[in-house]
């Protein structure tokens, strides 16, 4: 009896995790509105204030702790497994 053959096709994969910390953005002069309102009153921009706090939690030393599951989808680009993407004699 001849043997049957199979065949495979490969996926490139990737995997997030993600991960969450608090950052404490010091209220400083820079993140106020410039403009005041229609009564006069300023008030803190929010878009600079989340900036800042974008940059706070990239510095290294701030501690980050797992939020959730690891997310698991198709990559985008799709290449072959020996193409630079890391070993392939782990391809399952």
């Amino acid at each position: 009896m001849a043997e049957k053959r199979t065949y495979s096709i490969s996926f490139r994969l990737r995997r997030t995790t993600y991960e969450e910390t608090f950052v404490s953005v010091p209220v400083t002069d820079d993140l106020w509105q410039v403009t005041p309102d229609e009564q006069g009153r300023v008030h803190l921009d929010g878009e600079k204030a989340m900036e800042a706090a974008l940059r706070l939690g990239a510095a290294p030393e701030v501690c980050w702790r797992l939020d959730g599951t690891r997310v698991v989808e198709l990559h985008p680009i799709q290449v072959a497994p020996n193409e630079g993407t890391g070993d392939s004699s782990k391809i399952h």
